[in-house]
């Protein structure tokens, strides 16, 4: 079997768009689960690989901080509520509103 030649290395400038291009928006802000830095992509903790997408527990923290809830009507900031009571993620209205608001 013949050593085969590796390609041309991808651009730093290609790199950085194909990766923003297909970032999810939740990427930044810090990972509460795993506890990656914004604008890093989520890992698993046991392996370090990364993940295509960001942990449930991200997304739901961005959408907290981004947009309003349609649902319970609190302000960006504030956790969502059922009744006062508290949620430990928020309204599924309220993430569709935060990707409104990024598109």
């Amino acid at each position: 079997m013949t050593a085969r030649k590796p390609g041309a290395p991808m651009p730093a400038k290609l790199r950085a768009l194909i990766h923003s291009s297909v970032a999810h928006p939740a990427r930044s802000i810090p990972c509460p689960h795993c506890h990656a830095s914004a604008g890093q992509p989520c890992t698993l903790r046991t392996t370090s690989r990364h993940l295509p997408k960001p942990h449930p527990q991200r997304v739901s923290a961005w959408a907290q901080q981004t947009a309003v809830c349609p649902e319970c009507q609190t302000a960006p900031g504030t956790p969502c509520h059922d009744e006062r009571r508290p949620r430990t993620t928020v309204h599924p209205r309220r993430y569709q509103e935060a990707e409104a608001t990024a598109a």
